[in-house]
């Protein structure tokens, strides 16, 4: 009999790894006994399901792109409190449903930095959406012609941490300050945000259509948030291809 060619059929409808020919060499050059072979096989499993659900997790996400926190290029001419973005890039800020606000001028990478946020909570176990905010505030409308409000309004309400990108670019309408009102409330002590910003926080009441509801939305994120000031020349000028063709893109650290 060949161990090898026996185990595949069942390997395959238990919708394991494919590692066993691997494995069994290893094994047998190792002598592994019984427990310590199936260790092995198992843990396989354990890291191709782990892998398979980050890659789901992201997916689902919806980022601009994959960014982790160890890719970002410290050499850019930006300043920022490392004290406290270290603070956010553990999970502490989500068990306690807290918020992170990225705000500063354009291009200095708080986009980035959201996103590496958010990869950093899926690979904690934790779900995640990002989102423009403009494209935010138009899947409201738009559910709102399809009837569908309450199921999409569920779907921001539900991910342990909502990110929304570039808040701030136009004044709110009436109905998009009651939107952004609701979804501050309804996640507040619930569940976290991260919101990046061109503007200062103290710019964002001007941003409402109704100043009680600024002031009411606002006033929770205040006091439970990190604001964390990106300042700087443009970190996405520094990627350019043209900048790279012309030989004057920076090269990382070790």
């Amino acid at each position: 009999m060949t161990t090898t060619t026996d185990l595949r059929p069942l390997l395959k409808r238990l919708k394991l790894g494919t590692l066993l020919p691997e494995r069994l060499a290893l094994a047998r050059r190792d002598q592994l006994d019984y427990a310590a072979f199936l260790e092995v096989v198992l843990a396989d499993e354990v890291n191709r399901r782990d892998q398979g659900r980050l890659e789901r997790q992201v997916l689902l996400a919806g980022f601009d792109e994959v960014c982790r926190l160890e890719d970002f290029d410290w050499t850019a001419r930006i300043t920022m409190d490392r004290r406290l973005l270290d603070a956010v890039f553990s999970p502490d800020f989500l068990q306690r449903k807290e918020h992170v606000l990225f705000v500063g001028p354009v291009g200095v990478g708080k986009t980035f930095l959201a996103q590496a946020l958010g990869f950093a909570a899926i690979r904690a176990g934790h779900s995640v959406r990002f989102m423009q905010a403009d494209r935010w505030f138009l899947a409201m409308a738009q559910a709102r012609v399809d009837h569908t409000l309450e199921k999409v309004f569920r779907t921001f309400i539900t991910p342990a941490l909502l990110i929304l990108d570039d808040l701030g670019l136009h004044r709110l309408t009436a109905q998009q300050s009651a939107d952004l009102y609701e979804l501050i409330v309804s996640r507040h002590r619930r569940a976290s945000f991260v919101m990046t910003s061109n503007r200062g926080v103290d710019e964002w009441l001007g941003l409402f259509d109704d100043a009680i509801l600024g002031n009411s939305a606002l006033d929770r994120l205040a006091h439970a948030s990190y604001q964390i000031v990106v300042e700087g020349s443009s970190y996405r000028e520094r990627l350019s291809p043209h900048r790279r063709q012309n030989g004057s893109a920076p090269t990382k650290e070790a």
